[in-house]
C-alpha cells in the first residue's frame, strides 16, 4: 500500500508545457491533506561529446532571470509523449544542428520529485556531425559552444553552470565511462 492515498484531484492550471494539479490525499496515518503537482512529459537531454569536448546551449531562463549554460534538453511540444531516444535526436538537432551516429542511454533523472511528476533520460551523443539548427521560437536566443572537459568543470566550480540536469547527467556520464 502506498503510503499516501490520492482521493480527488483538480486540474488547477494548463498551457502547452505543463499541467498543475491539486489532490486531495489521506496519509497512512488517516490525517488529511493537499498535493500541489506540476504534470510535464518525460524529456530528454543529450550531452554531445566529441573526444574531451562537450558541446553546450546558454539560453535566457525566465524564472531565474539568467542566462545559464546547460546541456541540450527538452520535451516534445504539446505535451506529447515520445519515445526518449527519438527525442533526444530531435532535441541535438533542434537546439545546436548536431547529428549523432551513436547516442547511448546514460540513465533517468527525477527532475524535483517533491513537486513535479517529471522524468528524464540522459543520453551520451557521439560520432556527431554539424548541420543547421531548428530551434523553436522560444530559443532564438540561444548560443551553442564547444568546451573542453576541464573548462565545463570550471564553469561548475565558479557557479556558471548550475542546472541540476546537466550535472547529474555529467555524473551519470562518469560512471558510464568507469564501467
Amino acid at each position: 500500500m502506498d503510503p499516501i492515498e490520492r482521493v480527488s484531484s483538480r486540474e488547477v492550471y494548463r498551457n502547452d508545457w505543463m499541467t498543475l494539479r491539486e489532490d486531495e490525499i489521506v496519509r497512512a496515518d488517516g490525517t488529511p491533506g493537499i498535493y500541489g503537482v506540476v504534470d510535464k512529459p518525460h524529456y530528454a537531454l543529450v550531452i554531445p561529446c566529441d573526444g574531451d569536448r562537450l558541446h553546450l546551449v546558454e539560453q535566457y531562463r525566465y524564472p531565474l532571470g539568467l542566462r545559464r549554460w546547460e546541456f541540450p534538453q527538452g520535451t516534445a511540444p504539446g505535451r506529447a509523449d515520445v519515445d526518449p531516444a527519438e527525442l533526444a535526436a530531435r532535441e541535438l538537432r533542434e537546439e545546436t544542428g548536431l547529428r549523432a551516429g551513436s547516442m547511448v542511454a546514460l540513465g533517468t533523472l527525477d527532475v524535483a520529485a517533491g513537486l513535479a511528476s517529471q522524468r528524464g533520460t540522459a543520453y551520451l551523443a557521439t560520432d556527431l556531425t554539424e548541420g543547421r539548427h531548428e530551434r523553436e521560437p522560444e530559443e532564438q536566443d540561444m548560443a551553442a559552444a564547444w568546451f573542453s572537459r576541464t573548462e565545463f568543470e570550471k564553469m561548475v566550480r565558479a557557479g556558471e553552470i548550475t542546472d541540476a540536469q546537466s550535472l547529474a547527467a555529467y555524473a551519470l556520464l562518469q560512471l558510464h565511462e568507469r564501467g
